[in-house]
């Protein structure tokens, strides 16, 4: 029977973290973000273990946030339920702590800063999924399970609210996915967001356009 490795036997628990999960925060998004993090890693010479197994955990408490309607960080839940797993596996100590620290940092909300390098990667991995074409689908995917509207634009996105019709496509964009390639914390991570983030804005710049009947 052949042996399975440790990051497979974590990547399978991972992977059961998500059996009920919502599309826009799926286990599929883990595997886009691993597979990012690989490769902006390697460019920036990175751990690629440790970051490996940071990004199949790094979203493994989203549920709880999600029930909790943003009312649990699933970044610290997160780094949580890592803890217990990986003292299941003989990973060197150092390299346990800066996966949970990985987790706990990669938040774009959240208020810890990404200190390691491994942290930073993964940070920059999961914001670039959440920009470019596949942020763009993301972000109307939570908007229909949030039952947003396709649209708000009587109302200034400022002055709406999270998880409720208000939560649009449109206000993900303009209050945090429009935001996100100044907030990259690799070289790496930089040059792939500026390419997103102008396909983004032009498909917002049309989507308005349409929708008014310009276009």
């Amino acid at each position: 029977m052949p042996v399975i490795s440790t990051i497979e036997q974590i990547k399978a628990f991972a992977a059961r973290c998500f059996s009920h999960a919502r599309g826009s925060h799926d286990w599929e998004h883990s595997q886009r973000v691993c597979n990012l993090c690989m490769h902006i890693g390697r460019v920036e010479r990175a751990d690629l273990e440790a970051l490996e197994i940071a990004a199949y955990l790094h979203d493994v408490g989203r549920s709880c946030e999600d029930e909790s309607k943003g009312g649990v960080c699933h970044a610290e839940k997160g780094a949580e339920m890592a803890r217990e797993v990986l003292a299941k596996y003989s990973i060197a100590e150092e390299q346990k702590a800066n996966i949970i620290h990985c987790i706990r940092t990669h938040r774009f909300r959240g208020n810890h800063h990404p200190e390691s390098l491994e942290a930073r990667v993964l940070f920059d991995a999961d914001k670039l999924d959440a920009i470019g074409a596949v942020g763009i689908a993301r972000a109307f995917l939570f908007a229909g399970e949030v039952g947003a509207k396709l649209h708000n634009p009587h109302v200034e996105p400022e002055d709406t609210e999270p998880y409720t019709e208000e939560d649009t496509g449109y206000r993900e964009y303009r209050l945090k996915l429009s935001r996100i390639k100044d907030r990259m914390l690799t070289p790496e991570g930089r040059r792939l967001a500026e390419e997103r983030h102008r396909f983004m804005e032009t498909f917002f710049q049309r989507f308005t356009q349409e929708y008014e009947g310009d276009k």
